[in-house]
């Protein structure tokens, strides 16, 4: 069996907010389950126009008829949670019994605090184990507990106080009989889950939420620890075992070293004994002696074509040596020949014939390097002529004038078809 939990808080002051919020999960724990806590749910029915558990507690307190001041640091409510042992607890949500769980919760606060002053019970199951934070204000009737009987004094007039007046007091309601009174009848009304008393006059006392979470860190820390104790450890293992691999691979390796030497002595000596290795050493040699005859026979037309290229070369000198001898023009034609080409444009036929020292009329336009620009002729005869200034040279000769000064004619020409003229002068020329 399992063990009941019950635990007793005083909520002082003029409002109880910041258990309001944890209660009503305006603020989420740290150990709280977001995804479930859709399943918390209010188990007493708030009065009209009461809509959360603060507003209860006021209602409460103000609707109860208290006469006497409330001290702003007297206590206004008692928080009390209720709940079990994780595992019996499960079992008692597994079975399907979890409502009846807590109506059997709601009426013994009911039978012990009453009814009117059982403001609020929240079920908890957003966390580790289903919980009851339940919310009693402590009204109660009658004379104070710690009231002193005073003696009549002598002349004085005393009165007597009700004894049936309606007080707001949670001494009254957490003595030390009651809180012990309290354990065992709850331990009562859960005996039918399996949910037994704690030990009379045990020390063990509730761990408060700071304490939990400063333990917890302080495991966190202790675990953080361990764990780089182990993986330091680890690695150190790992390197062991690598080193131990490293041998055994090379024991393997030393080993089948020594297995492909055998099984080479042993391939060759087969070899050598049935006579295969000379018949392909002689192949070898077959295609060895092939191969040489072929590079013989390469080298040697080799040279016939060298032979063959130092005669048509020495035909070719003695060739351009008979065009020298006989044709000593030729070589002195060739810059004529270029500049017709390349720069008058003349066809292969017409140098052809130029190259005859032939004249050749022609007509059309012709370009002057000099004077950047193309001039018209019609008939004009073009020769090859011997330059007299210059001995064994060639001219290009248009009308038997050389080109140079026919282009400046042709010039002066169309400079006179403009009406340009020009005249020397002292100071330089007019145009």
């Amino acid at each position: 069996m399992g063990y009941i939990s019950i635990q007793f808080n005083k909520a002082k002051g003029s409002a109880d907010t910041g258990a309001s919020d944890h209660i009503e999960r305006k603020t989420i724990p740290k150990n709280a389950d977001p995804t479930r806590t859709c399943l918390n749910r209010e188990l007493v029915d708030f009065p009209d126009g009461v809509t959360n558990r603060t507003e209860a507690i006021n209602h409460r307190i103000r609707t109860a008829g208290i006469k006497r001041k409330i001290t702003p640091d007297q206590v206004r409510a008692i928080r009390i949670v209720l709940s079990g042992t994780h595992e019996d607890m499960m079992k008692v949500q597994d079975e399907g019994r979890l409502n009846e769980w807590c109506a059997d919760n709601l009426q013994w606060l009911h039978r012990t605090f009453g009814r009117e002053n059982t403001v609020s019970a929240v079920l908890h199951m957003d966390e580790h184990t289903p919980h009851i934070h339940a919310t009693v204000v402590p009204i109660v009737t009658g004379e104070r507990r710690k009231a002193k009987k005073k003696q009549q004094v002598e002349g004085k007039r005393t009165y007597r106080k009700k004894t049936d007046a309606i007080r707001l007091c949670a001494d009254d309601v957490l003595t030390r009989e009651k809180l012990s009174a309290y354990h065992d009848s709850y331990a009562e009304a859960m005996a039918k889950y399996s949910l037994q008393r704690g030990i009379r006059g045990s020390e063990a006392r509730h761990t408060t939420t700071a304490q939990y979470y400063r333990d917890l860190k302080r495991q966190t820390g202790e675990l953080e620890a361990n764990v780089q104790q182990l993986q330091t450890e680890r690695q150190q293992a790992e390197q062991k075992l690598d080193e131990v691999k490293q041998g055994i691979k090379s024991e393997k390796l030393e080993a089948a070293k020594t297995e492909a030497k055998a099984a080479l002595v042993a391939k060759v000596g087969s070899l050598l004994g049935g006579g295969k290795l000379k018949a392909e050493r002689e192949g070898f040699q077959h295609r060895i002696t092939e191969l040489e005859n072929q590079n013989a026979r390469l080298e040697q037309r080799i040279k016939q074509m060298e032979c063959e290229h130092q005669t048509q070369c020495s035909k070719f000198g003695e060739y351009i040596d008979k065009v020298k001898r006989y044709f000593p023009h030729v070589d002195k034609l060739l810059p004529l020949i270029d500049f017709c080409r390349n720069t008058l444009h003349f066809s292969e036929q017409i140098i052809q014939e130029l190259c005859k020292l032939k004249k050749v009329k022609l007509k059309g336009d012709f370009y002057s390097p000099e004077f950047n620009r193309k001039f018209h002729a019609e008939g004009a005869a073009f020769s090859f002529e011997e330059d007299k200034s210059r001995t064994g040279h060639f001219r290009i000769c248009v009308n038997d004038i050389p080109l140079v000064q026919w282009f400046r004619q042709k010039a002066h020409e169309w400079r006179n078809g403009l009406g340009i003229t020009t005249q020397k002068q002292s100071n330089g020329m007019k145009i």
